[in-house]
């Protein structure tokens, strides 16, 4: 898997990061999720986990020829808003070693990777009822 840098949000060199593929989808390399308030919330499938990022990350998506790295809607399970305004995003963890090599990730991130389409489509205006999901507050 060939990976194409488009992006992160600050100058050291760990933090959360976003890659375009060659298989027409995207890498986002994310805080690892050890909250268990926020876990108990998901069902995350084997082969999948979830990364935490800045809702800023998804502007480099501009660079890959978006017309917009805003993110309008939110679709559980892809992707969900915390109480402190970061985003959750699920889908298959990166396991590949020749895309890992590509990438510094400390011990406390990890990859997953999701499909353009999907990410396109978190992109446009909600219709209607739109699946908003946010993370609920630990009591």
């Amino acid at each position: 898997m060939q990976l194409r840098f488009l992006g992160k949000n600050s100058t050291s060199g760990d933090c959360p990061t976003l890659y375009a593929t060659d298989r027409d989808t995207y890498l986002v390399q994310g805080w690892r999720v050890f909250a268990n308030d926020l876990l108990m919330q998901l069902d995350v499938p084997e082969g999948q986990t979830v990364v935490e990022v800045p809702t800023e990350l998804f502007e480099h998506l501009e660079k890959d020829g978006l017309p917009s790295g805003e993110i309008r809607r939110l679709e559980d399970p892809i992707m969900i808003l915390t109480p402190g305004g970061t985003f959750v995003v699920q889908g298959l963890e990166v396991t590949d070693p020749e895309a890992l090599a590509q990438m510094t990730i400390p011990d406390y991130e990890t990859v997953v990777e999701v499909p353009k389409t999907v990410i396109i489509a978190l992109l446009e205006a909600p219709r209607g009822a739109d699946l908003q999901r946010r993370a609920q507050p630990a009591l």
